[in-house]
């Protein structure tokens, strides 16, 4: 009984810690200006939605909303087309220098991007990137592909290379032998690693802040704008970021709790 009580009053403090930041960032946001600038206030007598409104509809936040989820899933998609074949190949194979192929492709995201800003700035406007969605997407999806090589390569180590010979004993070819049997397996830590994959592309602003002009991602729009407005504002462009990450994760938990029973086999 008193572990029980333990584990339930401990899972609270927990929750408490983490949700305490959120539930401030979103009343300051439908806080009216007169009761934030109140030091006798610590709740609104009462909420409004036009720091809301105006920065999602006047000031483009919504157009930026939308381009960030368009990047999010390019690059999800990109970075998945070239990091499951390589995460299987990391798994499946023997060949020298696996590891340190594994280790170089971390060492990339050990260089900041600020260090190749003006040639990939001018590579871009060679290639007619330049301020589109695909760009940044790709500039996303580079950052975000070794991290979905080594999740994969991970997820992939938990499956049994036994189910797949036993299906290539019953007729099957090795890439028949991966859709049929390896991927409906690893799909809930795929899922898991695009969880990770989004938040990452989500949360980016430099790429956006300096390949695009009129394209910007979310991030990068606020930092344009909001961080420029009073405080209330800023709290409605936290409460703008967090609520489609936070759905995001909700609608699809199962499968990052999924994950780690996986990877820790």
């Amino acid at each position: 009984m008193m572990r029980r009580f333990f584990i339930v009053f401990l899972s609270v403090i927990v929750s408490l810690w983490f949700l305490t930041p959120v539930f401030f960032i979103v009343l300051a946001s439908l806080t009216p200006s007169s009761d934030y600038y109140d030091p006798h206030r610590i709740f609104p007598s009462s909420l409004t939605l036009d720091h809301l409104y105006k920065l999602f509809v006047t000031l483009g936040g919504g157009k930026a909303t939308l381009t960030s989820i368009q990047v999010a899933l390019v690059s999800i998609g990109i970075s998945f087309l070239l990091g499951l074949p390589a995460g299987y190949a990391l798994t499946r194979y023997v060949f020298p220098g696996k590891n340190a192929i594994r280790l170089f492709m971390l060492m990339t995201r050990s260089i900041p991007l600020i260090v190749v800003a003006v040639p990939l700035v001018v590579l871009y406007m060679r290639l007619n990137l330049a301020d589109t969605t695909l760009g940044v997407a790709l500039a996303h999806a580079s950052m975000i592909l070794p991290f979905v090589v080594l999740i994969t390569s991970s997820v992939f180590s938990g499956i049994s290379v036994e189910y797949e010979e036993a299906g290539m004993v019953f007729g099957l070819s090795r890439f028949q032998a991966f859709l049929r049997i390896t991927l409906p397996l690893a799909l809930p830590g795929l899922a898991a690693s695009a969880i990770f994959a989004f938040i990452m592309s989500w949360n980016e602003v430099f790429a956006s802040s300096i390949l695009t002009l009129t394209n910007r991602t979310l991030p990068a729009h606020i930092l344009n704008t909001a961080m420029a407005s009073p405080d209330y504002f800023k709290f409605a462009a936290g409460t703008i970021m967090a609520i489609p990450a936070m759905v995001f994760i909700f609608f699809i938990r199962k499968y990052l709790v999924s994950m780690w029973g996986i990877t820790l086999k």
